[in-house]
């Protein structure tokens, strides 16, 4: 049926991505409300507040990991089916991507190991420092990421030699404007993603009666807070890109002439289907933003009202709120990434030239395994968030194992935190 890999290499990327970075998202949103909550736990000396920890520490756990296998999987996608990206830009490109494998599972993985399987091991001031590197790492991890996909968008830093890219300045690149914005564009989307899962579950929890510890009640307050906040940055972080998809690279033209360049737009095919994909992405964004920005003064005015812990006609959609800021992400992520074309990198790299010659029967054998094997991954996962959070706190990954019952103490170990 597809006799040219493009479209099939296209439509693969674009559904593993959105895929790995619903996961991002929501690592990048839980982290810094687990570590705050350590952080008030370790301070007060609070063990209603430390189980919070590990109820919200749990689901991030579970997400963590799906986040860091699909990330692999995307990796070995990228080197793959776009062998012509790695060719003419591998020392450009892929060296912000290095240094986020290197941040990320050598520095943050190990971190967490520590934080997982320290427990009553550790200090509870040395435990809270190994989370503080998790979470620092998290956001040094999306960074990274971001430098490599703003280069594409606006290469700088570089120059051709002999056909293939040499960075020649590591400070343009990583103060890249396209860059930049959009690492505060998914920092505050982030925090959107990560306060209205708390929501979801929070919100579930206090219908049915069940907060014994406050971890629910100060949940919903705290999704209140950031729904009232986060919604003004990720705008004003995201209004400034628009500028740069209708504007040319510093660089352009070391590798096509402006005739060449005009003639390779004006002959790129799929257009108009990317420009309604495009347009689509659009759309469900400022749609899906609009409701976030309007539900956080519902949710602050209900506050003084008592309305957060009993007002059933409020807490019941708020299960479902969380899929407004993924909506929200992926809408963006599309329009952001179609702009883009026919280019991979703007002006210098056009798609075509990117991936890599398949057959058409090896196209679609790519297509259907990495399609299938996320497809499934993000299945499992979402089932494993969905009955964790359901449990509560006796029923997550990281809850105290008690030995008489809920009303037992815990089973002694040493050495113990002091709460």
């Amino acid at each position: 049926m597809f006799e040219d890999p493009l479209p099939l290499a296209r439509l693969q990327f674009a559904l593993t991505a959105a895929t790995h970075y619903v996961f991002v998202a929501l690592t990048l949103g839980l982290a810094p409300y687990v570590l705050v909550t350590q952080l008030a736990a370790t301070l007060r000396g609070d063990r209603s507040r430390m189980t919070a920890v590990r109820f919200w520490g749990g689901l991030y756990l579970v997400n963590y990991g799906t986040g860091v296998l699909s990330g692999l999987v995307m990796e070995l996608q990228l080197a793959l089916n776009w062998s012509g990206l790695q060719g003419m830009f591998g020392y450009t490109f892929a060296a912000p991507l290095a240094l986020e494998t290197m941040t990320a599972f050598f520095v943050e993985s190990t971190f967490l190991g520590l934080w997982i399987f320290g427990w009553d091991r550790m200090g509870r001031w040395a435990h809270l420092f190994c989370f503080t590197v998790v979470t620092a790492t998290a956001y040094a991890s999306a960074w990274w990421v971001l430098v490599a996909n703003g280069f594409l968008r606006n290469p700088v830093g570089f120059e051709v030699v002999d056909g293939a890219a040499r960075l020649t300045d590591p400070v343009a690149l990583m103060a890249n404007p396209a860059a930049l914005l959009a690492f505060g564009h998914v920092v505050t989307g982030s925090l959107l993603v990560g306060a209205l899962v708390i929501a979801a579950a929070s919100a579930h929890h206090i219908l049915r009666r069940e907060d014994e510890h406050g971890i629910f009640r100060r949940g919903v307050r705290y999704a209140a807070l950031v729904l009232c906040i986060a919604p003004v940055p990720v705008a004003a972080f995201g209004g400034p890109q628009f500028e740069l998809f209708g504007s040319a690279p510093p660089t352009s033209g070391l590798t096509y002439t402006a005739a060449e360049i005009a003639a390779v737009e004006s002959a790129s095919g799929g257009g108009a289907l990317l420009g309604a994909a495009g347009t689509a992405g659009e759309l469900t964004m400022v749609l899906s933003w609009t409701l976030m920005f309007l539900l956080g003064p519902v949710l602050l005015l209900a506050w003084p009202l008592g309305g957060l812990d009993r007002w059933r006609w409020l807490l019941a959609p708020l299960v479902l709120t969380p899929s407004l800021p993924y909506l929200a992400s992926v809408g963006g992520w599309v329009f952001r990434e179609t702009n883009r074309q026919p280019w991979t990198v703007v002006h210098h790299l056009t798609t075509a030239d990117a991936v890599t010659p398949l057959s058409p029967g090896a196209a679609a054998v790519s297509f259907g395994g990495f399609t299938l094997a996320f497809a499934v991954l993000a299945t499992v996962t979402c089932w494993l968030l969905v009955r964790y959070a359901r449990r509560g706190p006796g029923g997550g990954p990281l809850a105290e194992h008690r030995s008489g019952g809920p009303g037992a103490p815990p089973e002694p170990t040493a050495p113990v935190h002091t709460f």
